[in-house]
């Protein structure tokens, strides 16, 4: 039976092609401008690590300004300070754990084709890359002994690796950063979380940095961080000592709890942190410790900008205008098919048998509009693209992946199912004798 109302149905749209493909052209022009919105915040909000959002946690600790909290209402510090993160390091509480910041150095290659650049280097330690799946194509991240004998070892992206060595295996290579040599450990195969969880400071969209090396190196190097860096009171004293000894905040850490225990558990160990270094002078704010899943880190970091949210609104109020055009149009169709849908009923076509058969019908409209909505939101895509070309990123927020495809599709199928509804409710109560004795 479906064989045959499709075939009805592709005849009603052959014989009203103008009508017909208006009303394509009114769902795919909706859907388009609907899902260039939906896509880009799909992408804005898409969490990277979701298969383990409930293992790794965002720490915070308040050592704020007493007067004052870092964020209304209560929020504590984005970050903690070096006494804290290494302190909770090394206690060593957590299954993994990692404190990392983002730093400026000048790599040397050894073409002397390549000028020398200055590039961003992540300082972190050695459970970064098992606690975030950072895959590998060639070697492997340093170990905990690497970090406590503050070995000269990095890790490079795989775009890094290309531009200096080629592609090739770099492993075991020499790289000259300031002046130092650091032994190439590894080399990632493609990897770009977006957002990027890990550090949602500055641009939580911009590629994660292309080099990696010890956080213990970076400060004993004296590394500066060229992060965010917040301080509710200045430094003691001049000089790097007496900045790692103070109350300002510029280290991300996060740790991996594989169970609800050990996440209690630290909770606890935080707890009992704070309250002792209470005791030592320090924490004057009221205890507000926080472990933040991935998902709620970026959600409490408001990763996706407000002016996407008002747009995607915008958006479905357009596509509900293309749907009641729609509606206009699909009325108008019923009222041309008067005769057809009365002499039909007269030879014994029952309201369920019609209703069938128009819905059949607007599902068919509706896949054509979804097919096409698909290419108008690739449009929609490429038009945002180019406005915002100057922004490094934005080629990664305007993909469109197969969710987004079939979302497109079952979406304009839905919509014109919806849409179809009253009229043809309106076609299923045509009186037969009443339009039969007119004609």
């Amino acid at each position: 039976m479906l064989r045959y109302y499709l075939k009805l149905g592709f005849l009603s749209i052959r014989a009203n092609p103008a009508l017909s493909l208006l009303m394509v052209a009114a769902i795919a022009v909706g859907i388009g401008a609907c899902m260039t919105m939906v896509t880009v915040r799909h992408v804005m909000a898409d969490n990277p690590i979701a298969h383990k959002n409930d293992r790794l946690f965002h720490v915070q600790v308040d050592n704020w300004n007493p007067n004052n909290p870092y964020r209304e209402p209560n929020e504590p510090p984005e970050q903690v300070t070096y006494l804290d993160a290494t302190r909770l390091l090394e206690a060593g509480r957590a299954h993994r754990q990692v404190i990392s910041f983002k730093s400026d150095r000048v790599v040397q290659p050894d073409d002397d084709e390549i000028l020398p650049f200055q590039e961003e280097v992540r300082a972190t330690s050695a459970d970064f890359f098992a606690m975030f799946d950072v895959p590998f194509k060639y070697g492997s991240g340093w170990d905990a002994a690497a970090d406590r004998a503050e070995e000269r070892v990095t890790v490079l992206s795989a775009a890094m690796n290309d531009r200096l060595y080629g592609g090739e295996d770099s492993t075991g290579r020499m790289l000259m950063m300031n002046n130092e040599p650091y032994r190439v450990a590894g080399v990632l195969d493609d990897w770009r979380p977006t957002p990027k969880f890990f550090d949602l400071n500055n641009n939580p969209y911009e590629d994660p940095e292309d080099i990696y090396t010890p956080f213990s190196v970076a400060v004993t190097g004296e590394w500066g961080s060229s992060g965010n860096n917040s301080c509710w009171k200045s430094p003691e004293e001049a000089g790097y000592a007496s900045y790692l000894a103070s109350e300002c905040i510029w280290i991300q850490m996060w740790v991996e709890l594989p169970t609800q225990a050990d996440k209690e558990a630290y909770e606890q160990f935080l707890a009992d942190y704070v309250t002792e270094q209470k005791e030592l002078g320090r924490f004057p704010r009221p205890l507000n410790n926080r472990l933040s899943t991935p998902e709620e880190w970026m959600i409490n970091q408001e990763v996706v900008d407000d002016m996407v949210s008002v747009l995607l609104a915008l958006s479905a109020l357009f596509l509900l205008v293309c749907l009641l055009n729609t509606i206009g149009l699909l009325l108008a169709k019923v009222i041309r098919r008067r005769n057809d849908i009365s002499l039909r009923r007269a030879l014994g076509a029952s309201k369920a048998e019609l209703f069938r058969q128009y819905i059949v019908e607007a599902g068919m409209i509706g896949g054509a509009g979804g097919l096409a909505g698909i290419g108008m939101t690739w449009l929609g895509l490429r038009g945002i693209e180019n406005v915002f070309s100057e922004y490094d990123f934005i080629e990664h927020l305007v993909t469109m992946d197969w969710q987004m495809v079939g979302l497109a599709v079952l979406l304009a199928i839905v919509s014109s199912l919806g849409a179809a509804l009253y009229p043809t409710w309106r076609a299923c109560r045509v009186s037969p004798a009443t339009t039969l004795r007119i004609q």
